[in-house]
């Protein structure tokens, strides 16, 4: 060991990194740089952080509160900028870093220029249209999320779930970062299209694309156009959730909808239990009120309808003084209905004459002795005529032909005795007629002989019975 003294000044580190930053900042008081932003963001308290590079080389860059709130545009990632501010160390970290007092764009970056590039060539193609948008489940039974098994997202993502809705969910687990990642992506979103539903493993009804911020560099897997063309042709509604806030990937264009946040995707996939239940209950109860409110109504509706209604004693009171009326005027118009019968009766038998009685029977008599009179001779005539050419063409006939003429002549004999016998005086008396005759049996035919007789006698069919030919005296009324 040397144990030769040595000169060199001792220093603290606080001393050294006291005196680099001391040494930087005077050589570089204030410079001007231009560069490509990356991993630019914006923190609770106002400042913003990131860095600035070209092909080369990376600076740490801060901006206070007050110069970023003059800022007249938003920094993205990927923006290439010309900053003004001076050179500075951070001693907590031992790494030097470019406090920014103005920034200005220069134009844009090769990467974001590429980006925006691909942005209108899919645009074109109609990929981000709002109309090819699909409507997000209101309650998905499964979730099915493509991010990395290992980071925050996840759990976040879990989390979140199980405070609001717990549901079944799905990870598909790929790398989120670095080579080979947009296909992983894309193919984590093709699988869960190709789960067939009713099979062993659940087919999702929502899924949900996630990972947390970075720089464009680190979110370029989700500007990948196999990438967007997978969101675009997935038959399952997509939320994407890329970054934080301020991260805008092509991804967000085409899904259905765009988180700002995993967590904020999760929120917006299920809705909160608790409050669910409360709108349940506060509906319940509305419900319950509005039926005891309506029972209370129709109640007071049917009181008020009651009220309107005459009193069953008002109706029963006219029902009944009506038939009082009717009891009352009942035996008047009874004795009047019989009085006019009573009189129109008197009328009538005075019009019921004796002598028209007996002038139409002795003209009916004549009538029917005439008719007998002549209808012997026309009976007889055509029998003589049958029995004359009976003879003549009997010797011609066999017996029993002869025998059946015969027998139809006697039957037709039998019906003219008949029909003779019919028109005899009782025969024509049991249809209706009467002989009329005097006191000594002689019949009376004319009413002038009827008026010389002071009573007559009137020969029915079944008897006879005595006639005045005066009318008798009213035997009084009815009544």
């Amino acid at each position: 060991m040397d144990d030769t003294p040595d000169n060199t000044p001792e220093y603290s580190v606080s001393e050294i990194a006291g005196a680099l930053k001391r040494t930087v900042e005077t050589a570089f008081g204030q410079v001007r740089v231009r560069g490509e932003l990356s991993g630019f963001r914006r923190q609770s308290s106002g400042h913003w952080y990131g860095s600035l590079k070209d092909e080369r080389a990376l600076i740490d860059l801060a901006m206070w509160r007050g110069p970023a709130a003059a800022l007249s545009f938003r920094p993205e990632d990927g923006m290439e900028v010309i900053i003004s501010g001076k050179l500075t160390t951070y001693p907590g970290r031992s790494k030097y870093q470019l406090i920014v007092e103005r920034m200005e764009p220069a134009g844009v970056g090769a990467l974001l220029a590429q980006i925006e590039a691909r942005r209108l060539k899919l645009q074109a193609e109609g990929l981000f249209d709002p109309a090819r948008k699909q409507q997000l489940p209101w309650l998905p039974g499964v979730i099915g999320v493509v991010t990395s098994p290992t980071g925050a997202v996840i759990r976040d993502i879990l989390h979140r779930l199980a405070d609001r809705f717990p549901r079944r969910v799905l990870v598909w687990p790929v790398s989120v970062q670095g080579e080979g990642s947009a296909g992983q992506v894309a193919a984590a979103i093709a699988g869960f299209n190709a789960i067939a539903p009713g099979g062993p493993i659940p087919r999702p009804d929502l899924i949900i694309v996630a990972r947390g911020g970075g720089s464009i560099e680190d979110l370029a897997a989700f500007n990948e156009e196999n990438v967007v063309r997978a969101v675009a042709a997935s038959q399952i509604p997509l939320i994407s959730a890329v970054g934080h806030e301020t991260d805008t990937t092509l991804i967000d264009y085409v899904s259905d909808w765009r988180a700002p946040t995993p967590t904020a995707a999760a929120e917006r996939a299920v809705p909160v239990r608790a409050e669910l239940a409360a709108s349940v209950t506060m509906l319940a109860g509305r419900l319950d009120d509005a039926v005891v409110r309506g029972w209370k109504l129709r109640r007071e509706r049917s009181i008020g309808l009651a009220r309107r209604l005459p009193q069953p004693r008002n109706l029963i009171g006219m029902a009944a003084q009506r038939i009082d009326d009717l009891a009352e005027r009942l035996p008047n118009a009874l004795n009047a209905r019989a009085a006019q019968a009573s009189l129109r009766l008197t009328t009538a038998s005075a019009r019921l004459r004796t002598e028209l009685l007996t002038a139409r029977a002795t003209r009916s008599a004549e009538r029917l002795a005439s008719a007998t009179a002549r209808l012997g001779p026309a009976l007889a005539r055509p029998l003589n005529a049958d029995s004359q050419k009976l003879a003549r063409i009997g010797a011609g006939l066999r017996p029993f032909l002869i025998e059946s003429r015969l027998a139809a002549a006697s039957a037709r004999l039998g019906e003219a005795g008949r029909l003779l016998a019919s028109l005899g005086p009782e025969q024509v008396l049991a249809r209706g007629y009467a002989i009329v005759t005097d006191g000594q049996g002689h019949v009376v035919a004319s009413a002038g002989a009827a008026a010389s007789h002071a009573s007559l006698t009137i020969r029915f069919a079944d008897g006879e019975t005595p006639v005045f030919t005066k009318p008798a005296p009213p035997q009084g009324s009815l009544f």
